[in-house]
């Protein structure tokens, strides 16, 4: 394969290799189960591409590919699902109905409005489970969010409250609102000072995207990741890949990705402290975040091995690449390729050694503008 001209990188870099022998506990092990019993579920593809691994240096490479994830285009139903279901039975006082949870739940959830903010795939994923659950929804949506992530969120039956603001405005005015209304319930994939739990089941929700990972590299013959690339917002997704990796036998470097337009996590680790900064615009709607999450904080500052960002055209390249090999990337979704590629030589991949690269998007769910 002829290799494709990429655009001159503009990444920044910040490398912590100690971040492997860090240690804490696992996700729960009823969260994959959880999952298994929602209608249509199954395992999305990890493909694997010879020809990226080899442009790359590395052994193997293989794409989670998370372009239709439980009739969503993105995995992020997988936290909304779960965080929705531990809050419902929060609210109401009960545990997490065994067999069909969301069927036991239906009776409850019309008395309640769920409420969020979103930079696109979050807020969608919020919506279906209220439209599952019988329950009505408010999602906050700041600016930059594609039209068709809004049409998408509305389909679902939400009412869309739009911000002319960023991501982070549309967040404190989701919380603001849950906060004066006694049967919204606030259904945030991030944390502060107070609101913690909620954000913390939906991170739980993630790990059944690892999982599925280890089985499958497994079956594929593969040993275990030497690499793991992450997209990154706030950083929930990346907490929960930390949590996994840092609590089982494998310890792989883990690298975080974020715009150029938005590096709030690479900005934190390089200031061994949570700050929030100012951001652009970027074709990456998803990952457009100023501040990381708090619950997330400790994890990545701990647990994150290495951190990069880049540009709008680096990642627009690496999806029309990973589309070209049959894998429906959106841009924040080709953003791990875009940034382990970035990333070299400082990753030192060689021929022993896996990589894996989180699709975390379909085209659908955020149409490439770059």
């Amino acid at each position: 394969m002829v290799a494709p001209a990429y655009p001159a990188s503009r990444a920044s870099w910040f490398s912590r290799p100690a971040a492997r022998e860090w240690r804490c506990p696992p996700a729960p092990r009823e969260v994959a189960a959880f999952h298994a019993s929602l209608p249509g579920y199954a395992p999305t593809p990890l493909v694997e591409m010879p020809a990226l691994a080899a442009g790359l240096g590395a052994g193997r490479v293989f794409v989670k590919d998370e372009s239709s994830r439980l009739g969503l285009p993105a995995f992020k139903i997988l936290g909304a699902s779960w965080g929705v279901c531990r809050a419902l039975c929060d609210r109401l006082g009960i545990p997490v109905p065994a067999g069909d949870p969301v069927g036991v739940l239906r009776a409850h959830a019309v008395a309640f409005r769920l409420v969020t903010a979103t930079d696109g795939n979050h807020g969608r994923a919020v919506a279906a489970m209220a439209r599952m659950l019988g329950a009505a929804a408010d999602v906050y949506v700041p600016d930059g969010v594609h039209p068709a992530a809004l049409a998408a969120i509305e389909a679902e039956g939400a009412r869309v409250v739009r911000v002319a603001a960023s991501y982070d405005e549309a967040v404190r005015r989701a919380a603001e609102h849950s906060a004066s209304d006694g049967s919204a319930l606030l259904v945030q994939d991030t944390g502060w000072p107070g609101y913690e739990r909620v954000p913390g089941w939906i991170v739980e929700g993630y790990s059944t995207l690892f999982t599925e990972i280890d089985r499958q590299l497994r079956s594929a013959g593969a040993g275990p990741p030497a690499v793991v690339a992450v997209p990154v917002g706030v950083g929930s997704l990346a907490q929960a890949a930390v949590i996994h990796y840092r609590s089982g036998g494998s310890a792989p470097t883990l690298l975080s990705v974020e715009p150029d337009a938005a590096p709030c996590v690479l900005a934190s680790l390089a200031g061994d402290r949570p700050v929030t900064i100012e951001t652009g615009t970027t074709a990456m709607a998803g990952l457009n975040c100023a501040t990381p999450s708090a619950p997330a904080w400790p994890y990545l500052r701990s647990g994150v091995d290495a951190a990069v960002c880049v540009a709008d055209e680096d990642a627009a390249v690496a999806a029309r690449e990973l589309a070209a090999l049959g894998v429906p990337a959106g841009p924040c979704g080709a953003a791990s390729l875009a940034g382990v590629r970035a990333a070299l030589p400082g990753l030192a991949l060689g021929p022993a050694d896996t990589v894996v690269l989180l699709s975390t998007e379909g085209a659908a769910a955020n149409p490439a503008t770059a």
